[in-house]
């Protein structure tokens, strides 16, 4: 029973990782609480594998990121569409020019493939270097040269339109 109360207790210390990767890759509300059940279910699954050698949080990203993009990959091969169209930003925007600039780089976000989504959210959650190599799997230099690459292309859509 104390392995169950400690996995409850960690997903409700860290649930917010989940909600924020189901609001990025899932359109429709009922897609969210999908994806959110298996993220969920994968985390049980490998929870009693978790050595500790990272932070819960990190762990958690990893999980949850693997289990978005197969998740993907299913809703794809169905035809069901995925997006970022429902993503809520935690604060009250009150300035417009802001608000707009903030809806033109999700819309461009949106495009990016599901990765360099994945690697954008980390960054723009103030995850260092270090900690979306340890989430991804990629070496630090790898990140480092994505995160650039994606700001590039970011950059040039966006002064584009």
């Amino acid at each position: 029973m104390a392995i169950e109360a400690d996995f409850y207790q960690m997903i409700k210390n860290h649930e917010g990782i989940i909600y924020k990767i189901t609001r990025l890759y899932c359109d429709t509300y009922e897609d969210q609480m999908d994806l959110y059940q298996e993220i969920v279910y994968q985390l049980w699954k490998g929870y009693g594998s978790f050595r500790g050698d990272s932070k819960q949080s990190t762990w958690m990203y990893r999980v949850a990121l693997n289990t978005a993009f197969t998740y993907l990959r299913k809703e794809k091969k169905s035809g069901k569409k995925v997006g970022l169209e429902h993503i809520q930003l935690k604060y009250e925007i009150k300035d417009s020019l802001l608000e707009e600039r903030l809806a033109k780089m999700y819309t461009q976000i949106k495009q990016l493939p599901d990765i360099e989504k994945g690697i954008i959210l980390l960054l723009l959650e103030g995850k260092k270097y270090e900690d979306i190599a340890k989430i991804t799997g990629f070496s630090r230099s790898n990140v480092a040269t994505r995160i650039s690459r994606t700001k590039d292309k970011l950059r040039k859509r966006l002064v584009k339109k």
